[in-house]
């Protein structure tokens, strides 16, 4: 790769490489952690892991800087981890493969982890940089913010004293986040003993689905596979008799579920029917989302099956399949306060078949924690009204908008400078550690931002280059202004 000594900064660049080099996705932080971890105690500065991974690091006030407030830094280690069908890596235990294409640096089949390596990069240049004016830096790198902000909600934050907190987990150059929505996170649970099953065993695939944040892209409509699966088994079966012996999609349950497929049983005199039932449902459908998915693909294929096959009941396949087709699925409700902002929204993000259980894992958003508990209570009417366990996890707070707040004045004045132009102040939908570290220290004033990151949480994720430098210095002209 020599393309990327020539990458500016090279000291951000450089760090973010090496952290490509280290299986990072959620529940996968152990050996990240430890690296940053001996990066810091190697720096002789102070440092802390707790038992929950998190990396915690101080380093002093530079020269004429000792009495302006100490800032803290924060980004999170994990990234979420996916692949495209064909590439052979595992993500567990492989590093990723970097490329660079008309400006952005991106990962060959895979997501690319800007979400959220690049805070760390920024964080690591800035912590053994001796050339860098700056006050008190405190550095917090939580773990698996991804998967329910295990490492936010369990930091104990008492080590630091900085009031100021930039979180750097934004993606979007020149828009300053002032506050976000909390969530929580549903799974359902569809229990019964598989029995051996007679028939033609058929796969029903659906596939090329844009997918994309459940948090950021939710407003644009776009479509989900595992829903629009189960709308395809719901109406197949009205023509049908068919049993389910698995079914399988998305990969996040904060990502949109670009794909999903099911393994079903049919009578062998229902080939004809079967063919014909499914390709109205794909015209249909096709007719419906040519404007937002363009390359989705529906596929029937029969299946040569030998082996002895296990498959669930008439009755668990229609309950599953209805359940997954009539899930509200998508924006709940808008904003009336913020104009263009949504509220409260919910996403079916994976459903998976594990022996004689069907999963299905839903991310649940909301600016406000009534609706998001009401939503969450709706959900769980539903999916017992369709014979489905219901447990719920990963709960965190909204972080809410305030009105007087000197980090955002600061921040917008030296965006103005640089920039020559206002930066956009808002809120977002999608979840921030913010909330839950202004939990812990309501004192601290937070803004998020970040350089422009393209299609997060999928195989098309890309760093816009000249993004990261311009950030960078904004990064170092916000920690020289001593107002």
């Amino acid at each position: 790769m020599d393309w990327m000594q020539d990458l500016e900064p090279k000291a951000v660049f450089g760090h973010f490489a090496k952290l490509c080099e280290i299986p990072h996705g959620s529940y996968n932080i152990d050996e990240i952690s430890d690296y940053l971890y001996s990066f810091a105690k190697e720096l002789k500065l102070w440092c802390k892991q707790d038992e929950y991974k998190n990396v915690l690091i101080r380093k002093p006030a530079t020269k004429g800087y000792e009495n302006v407030p100490a800032i803290l830094l924060q980004g999170h280690m994990d990234m979420v981890a996916v692949k495209e069908e064909d590439c052979t890596l595992d993500l567990a235990k492989d590093g990723l493969e970097l490329d660079f294409k008309d400006g952005y640096l991106l990962a060959k089949g895979t997501s690319l982890g800007g979400d959220d390596g690049i805070a760390l990069a920024y964080a690591m240049a800035i912590l053994e940089a001796d050339d860098i004016a700056h006050p008190a830096i405190e550095v917090l790198f939580t773990v698996n913010e991804e998967v329910g902000m295990d490492g936010a909600i369990g930091v104990d934050l008492s080590e630091f004293t900085a009031g100021r907190l930039l979180n750097i987990d934004s993606e979007e150059e020149g828009i300053l986040l002032a506050g976000c929505a909390g969530g929580t996170r549903v799974a359902a649970a569809f229990m019964e003993e598989r029995t051996e099953v007679q028939g033609d065993v058929w796969n029903i695939s659906l596939k090329g689905f844009q997918g994309g944040h459940s948090g950021a892209d939710i407003h644009k409509w776009r479509g989900n596979a595992i829903c629009l699966l189960g709308r395809c088994l719901d109406l197949l079966q009205d023509k049908v008799s068919m049993r389910l012996i698995s079914i399988n999609g998305g990969e996040k349950d904060n990502a949109i579920p670009r794909f999903a497929q099911a393994l079903v049983c049919v009578p062998e005199d229902a080939e004809e029917t079967l063919r014909a039932s499914f390709a109205e449902i794909e015209e249909s459908l096709r007719g419906e989302f040519i404007d937002r998915e363009a390359s989705m693909k529906l596929s029937l294929e029969k299946r040569n099956c030998d082996e002895r096959m296990l498959a669930f009941s008439k009755e668990t396949t229609a309950c599953v399949s209805a359940m997954l087709a009539s899930v509200f699925d998508g924006v709940i409700t808008m904003s009336a306060e913020l104009e263009g902002i949504v509220e409260t929204s919910l996403n079916l993000g994976v459903v998976s078949t594990d022996g004689n259980t069907i999963n299905a894992v839903f991310a649940l958003r909301s600016s406000k924690k009534s609706a998001k508990d009401y939503l969450a209570r709706r959900l769980t009417h539903l999916i017992k009204a369709f014979g489905g366990k219901v447990s719920r996890s990963g709960d965190y707070p909204a972080w809410e908008y305030r009105a007087d707040s000197p980090l955002r004045d600061k921040m917008v004045r030296i965006f103005k400078e640089q920039y020559d132009r206002e930066p956009v102040v808002t809120v977002i939908h999608a979840g921030l550690e913010c909330g839950i570290l202004l939990e812990k220290k309501p004192e601290l004033d937070a803004i998020s931002f970040g350089p422009d990151i393209l299609d997060i949480h999928t195989t098309r994720e890309r760093l816009d280059v000249k993004s990261v430098e311009r950030t960078w210095k904004y990064i170092l002209a916000v920690l020289a202004d001593k107002e």
